[in-house]
């Protein structure tokens, strides 16, 4: 007799953690809709529509723009397996996992990556990022943008302007801060960016966006070997999704739509609306966290508005108070991990994750766990939030 399988019944979380986030209900009726061939042009009316505004969230006038089939971590693999060539020497600046994962992909595909090292949550000053360059001679260049495993954003104008001036491209991650703060590709001098669909952008996991600089293409159509990586090379994504339409993959179809309602929505919120909502909420939490007598990991002016991550308090359980956070209220938020392990919670506010109620219902929450695991606060991170969302109202 055959095992019966009822009707699939996930429990109801509020996803509070580095990601995936809330998705948005227009984005579930996206999914549910019919789908069309990988070849339809239907399908391609859909993709040129994320073309364009992918353009937008990325702040750029790239040509080049898709979404590439695969979690974030293929647009890193893309960026790295279409612009390092085997030999290559690549520049890493190493302040988190991020940055440790895309120098083994650098290994992996032959490169020789050279790492300018700092702790986990500190960030690069503009004129050490220049020594290093100088020192380096690099012909690629990668920095996080926005280290989900720290909370750290790393502002990259400096870095690309001396990667510039030594003939390198920059690859720049992308993933936790597309979609909740500015990007601003062209602006900054970004060859190639990539990014997610689950974080900032409120969707589910499934796609990477991704942009890539004229300049950045011209290199690629130079390239004296084809990348190692077949399901990942961009002229031949670029010959599917924007050239003649030539079969490369069979695309996820309702992945496509969702995305496209996902930005579509981003679009009618306005980019800059969007920003200021996730830096206030941010500014909230954090507020009501330190009010309870947590610290945080970042120093203020490094913050990203959208990974918040305080300290763990002396004596107390990072992994207890996660799990009552999980089984008695339903919220999932993650510790840290590598040198931070125990250390740090890490609290995602992206997206449709990212509003007034959610702060106030998780700094509730969190004041309960952490006094049923022996913490007592030193005020209330209601309150404060409350306060601080007052001022922002009347600012």
């Amino acid at each position: 007799m055959s095992k019966p399988y009822g009707p699939l019944n996930p429990p109801g979380r509020l996803l509070l953690g580095p990601g995936p986030m809330m998705v948005e209900p227009r984005v579930y009726q996206a999914l549910s809709k019919p789908i069309v061939g990988h070849l339809d042009p239907y399908f391609f009316q859909v993709v040129e529509e994320i073309r364009e505004l992918l353009r937008m969230a990325f702040g750029t006038k790239n040509s080049f723009t898709m979404a590439i089939s695969g979690t974030g971590s293929a647009g890193m693999e893309a960026a790295v397996a279409n612009f390092v060539e085997p030999g290559d020497r690549v520049a890493i600046f190493a302040n988190g996992y991020f940055c440790d994962r895309i120098t083994e992909m650098v290994r992996r595909y032959g490169g020789d990556p050279v790492r300018l090292e700092k702790p986990w949550g500190e960030v690069f000053e503009d004129d050490e990022a220049r020594q290093f360059l100088d020192r380096v001679q690099p012909r690629v260049v990668a920095f996080v943008h926005a280290e989900t495993s720290t909370g750290a954003l790393q502002q990259g104008r400096a870095i690309c302007a001396a990667a510039h001036e030594v003939g390198a491209l920059v690859i720049a991650d992308c993933v936790t801060s597309l979609g909740g703060m500015p990007v601003n590709v062209d602006e900054t001098g970004i060859d190639v960016a990539y990014s997610c669909s689950q974080k900032g952008l409120s969707c589910p996991p499934g796609l990477a966006p991704i942009t890539v600089s004229e300049r950045a293409m011209e290199r690629l159509r130079a390239r004296r070997t084809p990348p190692r990586s077949w399901y990942l090379d961009l002229k031949l994504l670029d010959d599917y999704y924007d050239g003649a339409h030539r079969y490369h993959h069979t695309a996820p179809i309702s992945m496509f739509y969702a995305l496209r309602e996902a930005l579509a929505i981003i679009a009618e919120e306005g980019l800059e609306n969007r920003w200021e909502r996730h830096r206030r909420n941010h500014l909230a939490l954090v507020a009501g966290l330190e009010a309870m007598g947590l610290k945080m990991h970042v120093a203020p002016p490094h913050r990203l508005w959208v990974l918040n991550t305080p300290r763990v308090p002396d004596g107390i359980d990072d992994a207890g108070v996660r799990r009552r956070l999980l089984e008695q209220d339903g919220i999932e938020i993650l510790g840290g991990f590598g040198p931070l392990a125990g250390k740090i919670f890490r609290i995602g506010l992206m997206g449709a994750s990212s509003t007034e109620e959610n702060v106030l219902r998780l700094l509730d929450a969190l004041e309960r766990a952490l006094c049923a695991e022996g913490f007592r606060p030193a005020a209330s991170g209601r309150r404060a939030a409350e306060q601080a969302y007052s001022v922002s109202a009347a600012q």
